[in-house]
């Protein structure tokens, strides 16, 4: 019996030839992972804290997630407990080209969750993909061989607009913004929501905003009040009903190479992590 397989237009059909006769599958397409990307060119707005934690909370219900550290502080890495120094395939060898997606996934002990971890030279690496051939493709086509493997892929941004976070925003299929509760929360919005308008302009005419999350969220405080105002009124209907609040135990947890949920399951920032993943699923039934 003789088969072959034919693959038309990104997988979106598959057919298949026996004894030279076409039958087709009946798959209209075939699953893919959803990108997104968690950016915000401001730092310190807990963008790797909800990377980490929204990532291992939407695995422990049941998701499969691939965590892609691309900030090259790697805070992400170390916040799931991988040690960078020995690593020999990460997020840099990866969009440079060097390694494929699979040669550098880590699996982690946290239910549902796969990294692939920042390597230390990823700080240089805009400094190599000047050079590269389609240098706003690298990560997306890297991506897309282990997508069909996820239900989503989480994306954490470094705190820039450069070609790392431009490669991204090319990856991903949606942006999710998190946002601190302080006076400065909207400084740069501007800036990140033109950077992205362009990039759907010209690069990825997908991109859409996931949502935007308020983090750091105090509500004594008639500061919070005025910025989540201000914020809601900024990105009308995209703002998460969930709040991460300000909290000791949040801030811990890294130091312990886990999640909130695998440090203390109890605590407040657990419960609005959770809640945010009960949120982020609903929205992407």
């Amino acid at each position: 019996m003789h088969f072959r397989f034919s693959f038309e237009h990104n997988c979106d059909t598959i057919t298949i030839i026996t004894f030279g006769k076409e039958v087709n599958c009946g798959f209209s397409q075939l699953p893919m992972g959803k990108i997104i990307a968690i950016a915000n060119q401001k730092g310190g707005v807990g963008k790797t804290t909800t990377a980490v934690n929204l990532s291992a909370a939407v695995g422990m219900k049941n998701k499969k997630v691939l965590l892609v550290d691309m900030d090259p502080q790697g805070n992400t890495s170390s916040g799931v407990g991988i040690d960078r120094r020995n690593l020999k395939n990460t997020s840099y060898e990866l969009v440079i080209g060097a390694a494929s997606a699979q040669e550098a996934i880590v699996h982690t002990e946290f239910s549902g969750l796969d990294v692939i971890p920042c390597g230390i030279n990823l700080a240089g690496a805009e400094i190599e993909l000047i050079s590269i051939e389609n240098r706003l493709s690298t990560l997306k086509n890297a991506l897309a061989t282990v997508r069909g493997a996820y239900d989503f892929i989480l994306i954490d941004c470094p705190p820039s607009l450069g070609l790392i976070t431009t490669n991204a925003l090319c990856a991903s299929d949606t942006i999710l913004i998190p946002i601190q509760c302080e006076f400065y929360a909207l400084e740069g919005l501007s800036q990140l929501m033109n950077t992205v308008r362009i990039i759907k302009r010209q690069y990825n005419p997908h991109l859409e905003i996931e949502g935007v999350l308020l983090t750091m969220y105090d509500g004594r405080l008639n500061l919070t009040q005025q910025v989540v105002h201000e914020v809601k009124k900024y990105f009308p209907k995209k703002v998460y009903s969930t709040v991460i609040p300000r909290t000791v135990r949040l801030s811990e947890a890294p130091g312990f190479g886990c999640p909130i949920f695998y440090f203390d399951r109890s605590s407040k920032g657990a419960a609005a992590y959770s809640a945010l993943a009960d949120e982020f699923l609903k929205a992407n039934r």
